[in-house]
């Protein structure tokens, strides 16, 4: 493997360093996943539900395991309590983070319970707990992305006016072409589960995970193959950025319960979807870390989860030497500090339920580092 180095300065245990005059910093300068955190967005669960999920889009994001008579019984607000404890659970979170010298912004949570639609079909939205879900933020540009999600279509709107600040401030900001979400975009398999077709570019943000000037895409549920090409022509505009695809990993939906990189030449594992033999190529000199398995000693508060368990791992890095983990997982928290990580432990109580852990609620706008080259 190897890594050109960064000009950037030693990063001290609160995240924090000094920039270099090579990277100066812009209103909106992100690269990576790991390099010092300098401004965030994080999100807010109030008003959070889901649509019917009668809905087709919804069936195939939302939970693709239930059957026709189940889903007619699924839909709307999350319990007041769910939304009230995990609103307390991002409060911590946003003290933590200005502790850590961190700008942090919380825009207000959009109303999801209005109803809207496109030609053929109506529904309600989902929530804004996700910020990362739906906006890709690569060096200084911002990419709204072609949610295939019909309950999502509006999902970011509490973010314009943050976005256009950044756009007066000189910050780039793109929006892929809205989908129609026709029915025949939403496909079934021979066993009748959910899957995405391939009528129009569709996928989301959170199935892209980024290292410099190359990307990972993950194909899924929630990101089909000509939403990876429109991305891939999209960002030879912006420079030499590669796109990795990912296939057969994990048919679910994000990639960031399955891949975190943690720094350069390291990287935490979903042993449960990534074997030895399936590591993509590029990443095969790197140093592996197998995520040991999930402790969940609570069961969630409702018996339906928009996640699996490994959102346990679904991690944030300040630095390349301080994570943010769910305080769950003892063993996690362990095997990142044998590497050298501090953990702040903290908790997301109802992640499961709503859908997301550290990395999902978060959306990182500036960090320290500069467009590298990790990867040979």
């Amino acid at each position: 493997m190897t890594v050109r180095p960064s000009t950037r300065s030693e990063v001290d245990m609160n995240g924090n360093g000094a920039t270099s005059p090579e990277y100066p910093l812009k209103a909106v300068n992100s690269w990576d996943e790991f390099t010092p955190l300098r401004e965030v967005i994080v999100g807010d669960a109030t008003r959070a539900g889901v649509p019917a999920q009668t809905d087709l889009s919804a069936w195939l994001n939302d939970y693709p395991e239930l059957s026709a008579p189940e889903r007619e019984q699924v839909g709307g607000q999350f319990p007041e309590r769910v939304i009230e404890e995990t609103n307390e659970d991002l409060a911590d979170l946003v003290t933590t983070l200005r502790e850590m010298g961190v700008v942090v912004h919380q825009p207000p949570a959009s109303d999801h319970e209005q109803e809207f639609g496109g030609p053929g079909w109506r529904t309600r939205g989902r929530h804004s707990y996700c910020p990362r879900d739906l906006a890709l933020v690569v060096g200084s540009t911002i990419i709204e992305t072609p949610s295939p999600s019909r309950g999502r279509y509006f999902e970011l709107s509490n973010l314009r006016e943050l976005f256009q600040d950044y756009l007066v401030r000189g910050a780039h900001w793109l929006g892929a072409p809205r989908p129609q979400l026709r029915d025949e975009l939403f496909r079934t398999d021979e066993a009748g589960n959910p899957t995405l077709g391939e009528a129009e570019p569709a996928f989301e943000a959170a199935n892209v995970l980024r290292l410099g000037r190359d990307v990972f895409y993950q194909v899924s549920r929630s990101g089909n193959e000509i939403g990876m090409r429109w991305l891939q022509s999209t960002l030879r505009l912006l420079g030499d950025i590669r796109v990795h695809p990912l296939r057969g990993l994990y048919q679910g939906t994000h990639i960031d319960s399955t891949i975190c990189f943690l720094r350069p030449g390291l990287v935490l594992l979903n042993p449960s979807r990534v074997k030895p033999d399936t590591i993509p190529d590029v990443l095969r000199g790197w140093d592996v870390l197998w995520c040991p398995p999930i402790n969940e000693p609570v069961a969630p508060l409702l018996p339906r989860t928009l996640s699996t368990p490994w959102v346990g791992m679904n991690l944030l890095m300040v630095s390349q030497d301080l994570a943010i983990v769910d305080r769950n997982q003892p063993e996690l928290i362990r095997l990142l500090e044998s590497k050298g990580i501090t953990v702040a432990p903290r908790r997301l109580r109802h992640s499961r339920v709503l859908g997301g852990g550290f990395h999902c609620v978060t959306l990182d706008t500036v960090r320290a580092g500069g467009p590298e080259r990790y990867l040979d």
